[in-house]
């Protein structure tokens, strides 16, 4: 059926990432590449404006300003909260940037576990803008420290450690909860891939010392406690260092991490097994295939690893593609795709 995957072909620097970031934007709120609107706006422009419809009945509308924020619609009616946008168009995007997983900083590992968690809770990105805010409130905190009167410091913190023990406890849980459902599917795509020789797995370490079962109130007293102790040393370092922004996941390939021991094709391989991994997760919690968005992949993948992840992918799932050429492709795949050149597209057309 062709009209599950779409082919865009086109020279590097034509506008194929745009598209399939500006669908990943209506789909997730979130882009891959950065964090700042202004980066997604066309320099000679005050705003822009993403347009789609998702299963023929849904008309989805973003719309980015430099100044004034966003402004979200859906099915013309404006919306109070930008999360309720999310849900008739979910996908899992997977670009060349996404290779760096494995070997980047735990940031990089937070930001895609963050990703796969709000698609299966839309309401997780409130948990994460709290806490963002409430960093950066306490470390303002710190930097007016002298200037504060010292009767006033105190209940000040203690204050921020409530609220920041709450907001950490629950974003640790849904992120211990999403691994753990991750970790067979991408253990069983890596053994696929990898023809049995290697086994996958995913540790979350916590930013926060958590003993015991998953239970909200010993884990909120347990982060409140470890707050307060760590206060001199804060102090002295001037930022906090407990909290789910200190979580890390280590990808460990037959007991090794993969960061410091996979080699190159290896850890191309837990990428892929990590992005289907999450493809399948999403799937099967939210009842129908999200939509694959593979982003100039295949250039960085040998052929065994192209042609694994296209037969994969299969006519299971709704594709966007680019590509700089169609060499890659199977005959067969291009056969039964819609392939569109990337040079016939410009600003203002649909793409269908």
């Amino acid at each position: 059926m062709t009209e599950n995957r779409l082919l865009v072909i086109g020279p590097n620097g034509i506008g194929k990432s745009n598209l399939l970031e500006a669908i990943e934007l209506l789909g997730s709120l979130r882009s891959h590449r950065t964090s700042s609107d202004q980066d997604l706006i066309h320099w000679e422009e005050q705003r822009a404006l993403l347009r789609a419809i998702a299963d023929d009945t849904e008309k989805l509308e973003l719309e980015l300003r430099r100044q004034g924020g966003r402004q979200a619609r859906r099915n013309g009616k404006t919306l109070t909260r930008q999360l309720d946008l999310i849900g008739p168009l979910r996908c899992v995007g997977f670009s060349a940037l996404d290779l760096n997983l494995v070997r980047g900083e735990p940031a990089l590992r937070r930001q895609w576990l963050d990703r796969v968690v709000q698609q299966l809770e839309p309401i997780y990105s409130d948990l994460i803008s709290r806490f963002n805010k409430l960093l950066r409130q306490r470390s303002q905190l710190w930097r007016q420290w002298h200037h504060i009167p010292i009767q006033e410091r105190d209940s000040l913190l203690d204050a921020f450690d409530v609220k920041m023990a709450l907001v950490s406890t629950r974003i640790h849980r849904r992120r211990s909860r999403a691994l753990a459902r991750l970790e067979p599917l991408a253990a069983r795509w890596q053994e696929t891939l990898s023809k049995h020789k290697e086994r996958l797995r995913l540790d979350y370490q916590p930013g926060s010392k958590l003993e015991g079962e998953e239970a909200e109130e010993p884990w909120r007293l347990a982060i409140e406690t470890q707050l307060l102790g760590q206060r001199s040393e804060e102090e002295r370092l001037g930022s906090c260092r407990i909290g789910p922004h200190r979580d890390e996941v280590r990808l460990l390939l037959n007991d090794s991490e993969a960061r410091r021991f996979g080699s190159a094709g290896q850890q191309r391989t837990v990428v892929l097994a990590l992005k289907l991994a999450e493809l399948e997760l999403v799937g099967e919690l939210c009842g129908e295939p999200p939509l694959l968005l593979l982003d100039d992949v295949l250039a960085e993948l040998d052929p065994g690893r192209q042609l694994l992840l296209l037969e994969a992918v299969g006519e299971k799932h709704q594709c966007l593609v680019s590509a700089t050429h169609l060499e890659g492709f199977q005959a067969e795949w291009q056969q039964r795709s819609q392939i569109i050149e990337a040079g016939s597209l410009n600003r203002s057309e649909e793409v269908r």
